[in-house]
C-alpha cells in the first residue's frame, strides 16, 4: 500500500543555520519597516500625547509581548509559533476551529503587511520632491504595480535571502539613526519647540495624571509597533544552534531566538520613543492628515526637511526597498503557514499544494484589499493592528494555559499580560472595526475552502502507514494460502456472548460455512477531527477462542480500508469483510462519519476502497447483511 504524505510545505528541509543577529534582520523586514509609517499613524491617532502613549506601548512590549514570546520560543522551537501551542493544548473540532480562526487573523496580518507596505512605499514615491508632480494621484496604480511585481517574483521562484535582509536592515536603521539624531539636535537647538509642546499638553489635558490617563487609553491605537514578534518565532528554524542540539531539545536555537527577540524589541523600543518624540514636536499637525506631506511618511518628511533633498531621496529609496521586501517576507510567511496546518486537517485543496496558483490567489486578494482601502496607509492601520493583536493575545493565552497546567508560579503574571492584550485588542476592534471585518472575511474564506476540501477528500485512505504488532502479524500470516474473513464489530462489553452472537449472525446473514474461521476487527475512534495518521494494529485472543484485531483511528471506514489493503499486500490474498447495515437516515449517518468518524460504515468503507484501488480484481470484498 502506498503511503500518503502531507503537502509539500508540511515539512521543510533543514538548512544550515545562521547567526541569530543575521536572522534578526529577516524578521526585521517586518518589524523595523513599520518605522516607515508607525510615527505618522501614532501622531494622527494620539495627537500631542503620542510620545507618552508610545512609552506605554514600549512598556507593554518589554514587559508583556517580549516575555510571552521568549516563552513561545521555548515551547515551540520549530517555527510553528503560538498557534501550534494552542493546537497542542486544545483537541477535537473546537481545537481545529480555533486554529482556523487564528489562521484567518494571521492571514489578515500577513496580507495587510503586503498591502500596507506597498501603499506606504508608493506614498514615499509620490511625496518625493523629484517625483511628486509626475506621480500625484497615482498611488493606487503604483501600489498595484508593486503588489504585481511581488507576485511575479514568487511566480518565478523566491527564496528568503538573509544576506540581502541584513544589508537592507542595516542601511535602513543607519539612516534612521541619522534622522533621529538630527531631529533630537534640532529640538535641543530650539528649546521653545519642547516648551510649546508641553504648554499645548497642559492646555489640552490639564495635568500630568490626565495626560497619563489619556496615554493609557489611546495606546491601543499604536499597536502597529508590536508587529514582528510572531515573525520572530516563525524564523527560528533558520537560527544556528549548538553542535549538540537535537530536534527534541534545540537548546542553542532557543537561546539564539531569545537573543533575537530581546535585541529586536530593545532596538525597536528606542526607535519608537525617539521617532514619536521628534515627529510630534517638529512636524505640524496638519501634515499628518490625509493629503499632508507627512501622512504615512513622517520620518521621510524630516529627512527631506532637515537633511536635504539628496539625503531624503536616499532615505525614500531605502524605505521603499525594505517595505517592498517586508511584503515579500509576508508572502513567504503565508505560503509556509497555511500548508503547515491545513494538509494535516485534510483541509487543503489540491491546488493549494502548488505555489503558483496560491500566489495568484493571494495577489488577487491583495489587489482587492488595496482597492477597498484606496491604498491608504491610515485606513489599513486598524486591520493590521487587529491581526497583530489577536496573534499576540493568543500567544499570551497559550503561554498562560501552559504555565497553569505545568503549575508554574509565574502563571499569574502571564494571565495579567493576556488580560492587557485582550483589552488592547477589544479597544482596537471597537474603535477600528475594519480589522475584524477583514479578519472575518479571511476566516470565512479559510473555513469554507477547508470544509469543502475535507468533504471532497473524505473518502481518501487517510493513513500514512499501517503497523502490525507481533500477534496481529501472526494472525495475518496464517492466511497466506486462503482469504482472510474479517467481521467488523463495534465493541461494547466485549464479553463471550457479544462475540458468540455476532459470529452466529454474520454466518447466518452471509451463508458462511462453519468450517471457515473468522477474525474480528474493532476500531476505536480517538479524535475524529484528525485527518491522517499512522495506524497501529494490535492482535489479541479473547475468551480463549476469538481472534480480534484492534485499531485506534480518527475514522472507522478509512482505518478498515487501510487494514484490508495491507492484509492483501502481505498475504497476496483478497480479504473479505462483513458488516451489518446501520439503522437511521443515510444523510444523518454521513454527517456522523464526516464529523465523528463513524456512521454508515459499510458503504463508506467500500467507497474508500474503490478510490484507493481502481482495479476491481485486486480490491478487497465488502459484504453487508
Amino acid at each position: 500500500m502506498a503511503k500518503q504524505h502531507p503537502g509539500p510545505h508540511a515539512q521543510l528541509p533543514r538548512e544550515k543555520g545562521q547567526r541569530w543577529w543575521r536572522v534578526m534582520c529577516l524578521t526585521g523586514l517586518d518589524y523595523f519597516s513599520t518605522l516607515g509609517y508607525q510615527p505618522g499613524i501614532a501622531a494622527l491617532a494620539a495627537g500631542l500625547v503620542s510620545p507618552l502613549a508610545t512609552i506605554v506601548l514600549v512598556v507593554v512590549t518589554l514587559l508583556g509581548a517580549l516575555p510571552v514570546y521568549r516563552r513561545v520560543a521555548q515551547e515551540s522551537p520549530h517555527g510553528e509559533g503560538s498557534i501550534a501551542m494552542l493546537e497542542r493544548l486544545l483537541s477535537f473540532w473546537q481545537g481545529k476551529l480555533f486554529v482556523l480562526t487564528l489562521l484567518g487573523f494571521a492571514a489578515t496580518d500577513f496580507m495587510i503587511t503586503i498591502t500596507l507596505s506597498a501603499a506606504d512605499a508608493s506614498a514615499h514615491l509620490v511625496e518625493n520632491p523629484h517625483l511628486h508632480s509626475a506621480l500625484t494621484g497615482r498611488q493606487i496604480t503604483l501600489t498595484m504595480i508593486m503588489i504585481a511585481l511581488l507576485g511575479a517574483v514568487f511566480l518565478k521562484g523566491f527564496s528568503e535571502a538573509i544576506g540581502l535582509a541584513v544589508v537592507l536592515v542595516a542601511v535602513y536603521l543607519a539612516l534612521n539613526v541619522v534622522v533621529v539624531v538630527n531631529g533630537l539636535w534640532h529640538v535641543l537647538k530650539a528649546p521653545h519647540v519642547f516648551s510649546a509642546w508641553t504648554d499645548a499638553l497642559v492646555v489640552e489635558h490639564g495635568n500630568v495624571f490626565a495626560m497619563i490617563g489619556v496615554a493609557l487609553i489611546v495606546f491601543p491605537k499604536l499597536a502597529l509597533g508590536l508587529s514582528g514578534f510572531e515573525t520572530g518565532v516563525a524564523v527560528m528554524p533558520h537560527i544556528e544552534g549548538d553542535p549538540d542540539d537535537t530536534e527534541e531539545k534545540p537548546t542553542g536555537r532557543i537561546r539564539g531566538a531569545r537573543k533575537l527577540l530581546t535585541t529586536a524589541a530593545a532596538i525597536m523600543s528606542v526607535f519608537l520613543i525617539t521617532t514619536s518624540f521628534i515627529t510630534t514636536l517638529l512636524i505640524p499637525a496638519d501634515q499628518f492628515k490625509a493629503g499632508g506631506q507627512a501622512n504615512g511618511r513622517a520620518l521621510a518628511y524630516l529627512a527631506h526637511e532637515y537633511l536635504g533633498s539628496a539625503f531624503g531621496s536616499v532615505y525614500d529609496l531605502s524605505t521603499i526597498a525594505i517595505l517592498w521586501f517586508a511584503g515579500a517576507s509576508a508572502m513567504a510567511g503565508l505560503l509556509n503557514l497555511m500548508p503547515r496546518y491545513l494538509p494535516r486537517y485534510g483541509m487543503a485543496p489540491h491546488w493549494a499544494r502548488a505555489v503558483r496558483p496560491t500566489v495568484i490567489v493571494l495577489t488577487l486578494i491583495a489587489f482587492l484589499v488595496t482597492w477597498i482601502f484606496d491604498a491608504s496607509v491610515d485606513a489599513q492601520g486598524g486591520a493590521y493592528a487587529t491581526g497583530v493583536l489577536v496573534l499576540i493575545s493568543s500567544a499570551a493565552i497559550a503561554v498562560t494555559i501552559a504555565a497553569h497546567r505545568a503549575g508554574r508560579r509565574w502563571r499569574t503574571g502571564f494571565a495579567v499580560i493576556a488580560a492587557v492584550f485582550l483589552y488592547t485588542t477589544a479597544v482596537n476592534i471597537a474603535e477600528r472595526p475594519d480589522g475584524v471585518k477583514i479578519g472575518a472575511c479571511f476566516i470565512a474564506g479559510i473555513m469554507l475552502v477547508s470544509f469543502l476540501s475535507r468533504l471532497k477528500r473524505a473518502f481518501e485512505l487517510r493513513v500514512t502507514d499501517v503497523v502490525l504488532d507481533d500477534v496481529a502479524e501472526r494472525f495475518v500470516r496464517d492466511y497466506t494460502h486462503r482469504p482472510l474473513r474479517l467481521i467488523a464489530n463495534e465493541p461494547n462489553s466485549r464479553d463471550l456472548a457479544e462475540y458468540r452472537d455476532k459470529i452466529h449472525q454474520i454466518r447466518r446473514d452471509n451463508d458462511i460455512p462453519a468450517e471457515d474461521d473468522l477474525v474480528f476487527v474493532e476500531v476505536t475512534v480517538l479524535d475524529p477531527s484528525d485527518f491522517e495518521a499512522e495506524l497501529t494494529v494490535r492482535g489479541e485472543v479473547l475468551h480463549n477462542r476469538y481472534r480480534v484485531l484492534t485499531l485506534e483511528s480518527s475514522s472507522v471506514p478509512n482505518a478498515l480500508a487501510a487494514l484490508l489493503l495491507q492484509v492483501r499486500d502481505l498475504t497476496g490474498q483478497q480479504p473479505h469483510i462483513y458488516f451489518e447495515w446501520t439503522e437511521g437516515n443515510p444523510f444523518a449517518q454521513f454527517l456522523r462519519f464526516f464529523l465523528f468518524g463513524q456512521g454508515e460504515i459499510a458503504p463508506v468503507t467500500r467507497e474508500v476502497l474503490r478510490e484507493a484501488e481502481p482495479d476491481r480484481s485486486r480490491r478487497p470484498a465488502v459484504h453487508v447483511g
